[in-house]
């Protein structure tokens, strides 16, 4: 089983929006094949809880207008640490790059393929460390995230 064309379809603009509100470690993977739930999930990440806010409603909004969907549930908003919109075909997790350290979800996920994402949220791999050492945070602990 692999992710379904509307799956991708909607990784892709998730994708975007998140790149275009300047999030950091854009990455996708299909879970499609291990979980039953979703085909695949998007993890985002952005240095403070303002951005993850925007970030956040970037997707939301993009999805909305441009593929008619909507989210069934949005958690995590309030402290806007780690949010979690769930669009059932997908799931996507934007988290402050302390938690996305601290979970480490690429490491759960590392045996399933990676999607394909459009080359302006490719672009912001490594952007979570650059950010780190530029603001004299020494970068995630554990080394990088891909």
């Amino acid at each position: 089983m692999t992710a379904t064309d509307r799956s991708i379809e909607l990784i892709n603009a998730a994708a975007q929006a998140a790149a275009d509100k300047l999030a950091h470690d854009i990455i996708a993977y299909d879970v499609s094949d291990v979980l039953s739930i979703t085909d695949a999930f998007l993890l985002a990440s952005a240095p403070n809880d303002r951005q993850v806010k925007s970030i956040v409603d970037e997707i939301e909004e993009r999805l909305n207008k441009e593929l008619g969907a909507k989210p069934v549930r949005r958690e995590g908003d309030r402290e806007a640490r780690w949010v979690l919109l769930d669009y059932v075909d997908v799931v996507v997790h934007v988290q402050h790059s302390e938690e996305r350290v601290f979970y480490a979800l690429e490491r759960l996920w590392k045996d399933c393929p990676k999607l394909e994402l459009p080359e302006d949220a490719v672009a912001t791999r490594g952007k979570a460390e650059e950010y780190a050492q530029a603001h004299g945070d020494g970068g995630p602990a554990g080394g990088e995230l891909s």
